[in-house]
């Protein structure tokens, strides 16, 4: 019975020497078996650093890397331990990357099973190769303790496991370490990517883009299983911050139930919130999920969680059994705001995510929205455009020809013009209609709409007090006339340019600025071909008048042949403004 006592007593004393002297140099070889720094002090819970490798699956001989981060740390320990034998011996032996800061350990009888530092000097990185032994277990899982700071520290972090091909997965969790129990608060590390098998069968998923695959970072991911009187929530996207989905009774931000998962230093925190308003989450300080798990690999965050269909013990959680539209974000995580890298996906319709499966998208871009960019193009790129033509090039042509007892030209010029007055007027308080109130995030744009609106109000109303054809201050109006609207048309070109830019209108990049230089440049190239054919008439016409023979016929032909050419320009011009705008309406609708 004295021997127990003698070996306990040796150990204090071990540790108490260690406590005084620590281990600043990383050989830490009297920790191999319980990974715990003999610090004089408690472990820490709820680890903020994590372990991520490159293969989920290995061979013996393969090699895998392995990568420590987080906050920044100064010492750390990291082993590869048989997942269903968490307390045996460490498997297999690594290979160094930095030799500056980590060095091989040897633990127990396998040479270099470990790693751990070199000094106390601080650092947020650790990366290192494992290679697996013949005689691998069939599940290895990857072990870590961290040192921050002498008394604060992690013991045993569990991180991934990786398997051998067609290895039986066990049914008992292979993520929970005994001392990991304490500290995890049931978190645990996905040991396999998200894939889409089962979308519209099985589970109901949210994609964009449409049929995109969950391991790839530029695919927004978001799946529902029923499972009983629960539902398995997966969501993946790029990691950069943060991703989130809400359950909302309409299209429009505020009033919603939110889940959030948040990449904060390399640590992924799985939270609710309720978000009341245009304002940012608060998130909830407790929630009801549960099976919480996560996976942060090659620029992909991936997190998945349970929670029951009905919370009646939690009033802002909807119940998952209705019908809601859903919200389907990502952004960037800064401090307690998070704000939407680009507008939201929303689904066009309300779903019942415990319902039939189905496999949708949905649109980042609000149907006002759309509504506003759509009748804006119509007014400015349609309307306005064929009428300038009009009114410039065919006074001549329909000089003869009257429509509700005034010249045709003038009757399609101001019918032109009044749509575009309507449309714009129309457009214009959709986006305040949308946000609310005014827009802090849109840059120039909604103040350059501001001014384009005035004068397209302006427009119509100065033409109301036109001064008869032959009054000293008709040459005032027209100059007046022509630069008001000129303007008007060069702001809008420039608006349009820039609000084509907006998340909220989420076009296709750069196939819109291309398409708008196509526009210019299709306009202008219209412009100056009628310019210099104009041009070429009133020289025509001077010669024949000069040499004063067959001076009427000469003219009256010049001039039919002037005014079947402008036709078929008008003609073709129409034609090419109509395929714009169709190019650009399927584009905002995503047809």
């Amino acid at each position: 019975m004295e021997l127990p006592g003698l070996a306990s007593g040796f150990w204090m004393l071990i540790c108490f020497y260690v406590s005084v002297n620590g281990y600043p140099n990383g050989r830490v070889r009297e920790a191999c078996m319980s990974m715990i720094p003999c610090h004089g002090s408690s472990p820490q819970p709820s680890p903020v650093h994590i372990i991520t490798v490159n293969w989920t699956e290995f061979k013996p001989g393969d090699t895998i890397e392995v990568h420590l981060s987080g906050p920044d740390f100064e010492g750390f320990f990291i082993q590869a331990r048989d997942a269903e034998h968490l307390d045996s011996p460490a498997v297999g032996y690594f290979i160094l990357v930095d030799r500056r800061h980590s060095q091989l350990l040897t633990c127990g009888r396998t040479k270099n099973s470990a790693v751990s530092h070199t000094s106390k000097a601080k650092k947020n990185y650790v990366k290192v190769y494992w290679i697996a032994p013949g005689n691998a277990p069939k599940h290895v899982q990857f072990l870590a303790t961290v040192v921050k700071k002498y008394r604060t520290f992690w013991v045993k972090i569990p991180g991934p496991v990786v398997s051998q091909p067609n290895a039986p997965f066990p049914t008992t969790p292979l993520y929970v370490t005994s001392e990991a129990i304490s500290t995890s608060h049931s978190v645990s590390y996905l040991t396999k990517p998200f894939n889409a098998s089962g979308c519209g069968s099985m589970k109901f998923c949210v994609r964009n883009p449409s049929n995109c695959d969950p391991g790839s970072a530029s695919c927004l991911f978001l799946s529902f299983q029923l499972q009983k009187s629960s539902v398995l929530i997966e969501m993946s996207g790029a990691s950069e911050g943060y991703l989130s989905f809400a359950l909302s009774y309409d299209q429009w931000m505020g009033d919603d139930d939110a889940y959030l998962c948040i990449n904060e230093d390399h640590h992924v925190s799985v939270s609710t919130a309720y978000l009341k308003g245009r304002r940012p989450p608060v998130l909830d300080s407790e929630n009801a999920l549960e099976d919480v798990s996560w996976r942060l690999v090659d620029g992909v965050l991936q997190c998945s969680f349970r929670r029951s269909i009905r919370l009646a013990a939690y009033k802002e959680r909807f119940n998952l059994d209705a019908s809601y539209y859903i919200f389907l974000a990502d952004g960037e995580a800064s401090g307690p705001i998070y704000k939407h890298r680009r507008q939201p996906l929303i689904t066009n319709g309300m779903y019942n995510v415990t319902g039939v499966p189905q496999d949708i998208g949905g649109s980042r871009s609000p149907r006002l929205i759309k509504a506003h960019g759509a009748l804006m193009f119509v007014a400015w790129i349609t309307a306005v455009s064929i009428g300038v033509i009009v009114a410039r090039f065919f006074k001549p042509v329909w000089s003869h020809s009257f429509l509700f007892g005034k010249e045709m030209w003038f009757q399609v010029h101001r019918m032109l013009m009044l749509t575009t007055v309507m449309l714009t007027s129309i457009s214009f308080v959709l986006p305040f209609i949308y946000r609310g109130g005014w827009s802090k995030q849109a840059g120039f744009h909604p103040y350059l709409g501001c001014t384009v609106m005035a004068l397209t109000i302006f427009q119509p109303l100065m033409a109301g007090f036109r001064p008869s054809p032959h009054a000293p201050r008709r040459q005032l109006f027209n100059w007046f006339h022509w630069s008001t609207g000129t303007t008007a048309r060069i702001l809008a070109v420039v608006t349009m340019f820039l609000g084509m830019d907006l998340p909220a209108l989420d076009l296709p990049d750069p196939w819109d600025t291309y398409t708008m230089i196509g526009f210019v440049a299709w306009h202008v190239g219209i412009d100056v071909l009628l310019e210099i054919h104009s041009y070429c008439l009133i020289r025509k016409a001077e010669l024949i008048e000069d040499d004063r023979v067959q001076i009427l016929q000469s003219l009256t032909s010049a001039e039919a042949e002037g005014h079947l050419f402008k036709q078929i320009v008008l003609t073709i011009y129409v034609c090419g403004n109509i395929i714009f705008l169709i190019a650009f309406l399927a584009a905002v609708y995503q047809i």
